[in-house]
């Protein structure tokens, strides 16, 4: 318990971040809804309409919902500019916002329709106008309803917000998904705890005010919005009370050699004197977006990745032609800058277990093809969509009994338990040794090459001085080393940190 209590303790920002996005979610949502409920009060047409829409943006999935945001406001820079975000806070206040949307309507709408007919004639009879009826009866008798509605989309919301690290913007999703990923289950554990004890607090302060909103005891509602506004006001504060300070917002994606190398590239840059900021868990062409776009301004990425996803290339050159023909599509198509190769390469590749390998003899992808249709095949989520498995795929005409998704980390349990027999393993990953592991070969050259990059926004601050620090990274990490640091934080015991396992990283460089 001591252990999650601390981790816990070190959640401030996260959660500050957090309350700031909900109750800004929250209040955005109920200033769509209360509008739209009134019109829908005094139509039945608006109120099938809007019950609908709100109903349709129920049954898409939050994470979806969250994601969807990313290129619909990518296509709106050409309207408003390119200094609308894409990623964070925005793109996530409008998914949240929206998800808050039905809880709010449905019970403003219903407290509408069910209000007693003869108090509307009663106010008719006096000769209030609509909106003396309105902000003299009809709200009043409606808001304790409102109120239960605007409860339930809270605890919906500070939820659904956890998710909103998928997108780049800070949240107790943090420690959820680095969690998650490394089998950290004092992390998760802490973010889960946060999150639902935030939930908890914010559903009882909403009921207060929901009471006394039906009791007519004025003290007890604004005491309760009183609490309330302070809460977000000291979560607003700690937020950006140094929002004068330029930091470098490092991005990293969703496995483990991602958050250490963000780290090590963080801890370069601090020693440097900057002040670094970090958006964990993006998906790799959100990421690769991102820096593209500014909305990060650093990432490591993977020559494989770009040439096959965002170069949409499939032939495979050797290495240095493809880094020389990424730097300069980077250059020509966005301005991103290409730093230099970090000097190990993590590719794809398929790995089954040393007893599979010793029991069948498969030794290369095309000794798989006649075992594929008795076999299981395990990918992270992106990789039976990418292109690289699409060309292995037909390069030896696999054709699996089964394919699942897995994420990174669970992969390799699952080829452990059983559960497939075959994985995408990544090729610096430490786990493929410590589990002996056989990654098959690829004869033919399927998989393009995967070398680590550092990639710079286009607009970087100071962009000298960052590459200057930087540059001491380039060549300096080899395949082992990147293997040992990512093993010592995805084995079971004695775990690191990122941060420490990026610090010893570093030390084994040179650094």
């Amino acid at each position: 318990m001591s252990d999650i209590w601390q981790a816990m303790l070190g959640l401030g920002d996260q959660l500050a971040a957090h309350v700031v996005l909900s109750a800004a979610a929250i209040a955005l949502g109920v200033t769509l809804a209360l509008p739209v409920a009134i019109w829908a009060s005094r139509s039945p047409a608006v109120a099938r309409i809007a019950l609908s829409f709100a109903s349709l943006v129920q049954t898409i999935p939050a994470l979806a919902l969250l994601a969807l945001f990313f290129p619909i406001l990518l296509s709106l820079r050409s309207v408003f500019g390119e200094g609308l975000p894409t990623l964070g806070f925005l793109p996530a206040l409008l998914a949240l916002a929206l998800y808050a949307l039905l809880p709010i309507l449905r019970n403003a709408i219903t407290a509408q329709a069910n209000l007693d007919p003869g108090v509307i004639e009663a106010a008719h009879g006096v000769g209030m106008s609509n909106w003396q009826r309105l902000r003299l009866v009809e709200a009043p008798l409606s808001a304790p309803y409102i109120m239960a509605g605007i409860r339930t989309a809270a605890v919906w919301t500070i939820g659904a917000a956890t998710l909103a690290t998928t997108i780049g913007q800070k949240s107790l999703g943090d420690p959820i998904f680095a969690g998650l990923q490394t089998q950290n289950w004092v992390l998760v554990l802490a973010g889960c705890i946060a999150s639902a004890g935030l939930a908890l607090v914010a559903d009882a302060l909403l009921g207060t005010i929901e009471k006394g909103l039906a009791t007519r005891r004025r003290s007890l509602s604004l005491g309760g919005l009183v609490v309330v506004a302070l809460g977000v006001l000291a979560a607003l504060a700690s937020q950006f009370g140094d929002s004068d300070e330029r930091r470098i917002v490092i991005g990293a994606k969703t496995f483990s050699e991602q958050y250490i190398l963000a780290r090590l590239i963080g801890q370069q840059l601090e020693g440097a004197g900057y002040a670094v900021e970090y958006r964990d868990g993006l998906g790799s062409a959100v990421a690769h977006r991102a820096v593209a776009t500014g909305a990060i301004d650093i990432l490591v990425d993977y020559t494989g990745t770009i040439w096959t996803n965002q170069m949409k290339r499939s032939d495979t050159p050797d290495r240095n032609a493809m880094l020389a023909a990424i730097t300069e599509w980077e250059a020509q198509t966005s301005g991103t800058k290409v730093l230099g190769r970090l000097g190990f390469e993590n590719a794809y590749g398929l790995a089954v277990s040393g007893e599979t390998a010793a029991r069948t003899g498969v030794e290369t992808i095309a000794d798989l093809a006649s075992l594929a249709p008795r076999m299981t095949i395990g990918g992270d989520p992106e990789f039976f969509e990418r292109p690289e498995w699409i060309a292995v795929r037909d390069a030896y005409g696999l054709r699996f009994r089964e394919q699942r998704n897995f994420a990174p980390t669970f992969m390799y349990n699952a080829l452990q338990s059983g559960e497939a027999d075959v994985i995408s393993a990544y090729t610096s990953d430490g786990r493929i040794a410590a589990d002996g592991l056989a990654i098959l070969e690829d004869p033919r050259g399927a998989f393009p090459n995967y070398h680590a990059i550092v990639l710079l926004a286009p607009d970087i601050a100071d962009p000298a001085g960052v590459s200057a620090a930087l540059r001491p990274l380039i060549g300096a990490i080899d395949v082992e080393a990147m293997r040992e640091a990512n093993l010592s934080v995805d084995r079971e015991i004695d775990k690191l940190s990122f941060e420490e396992a990026a610090r010893r990283l570093g030390e084994r460089a040179g650094l």
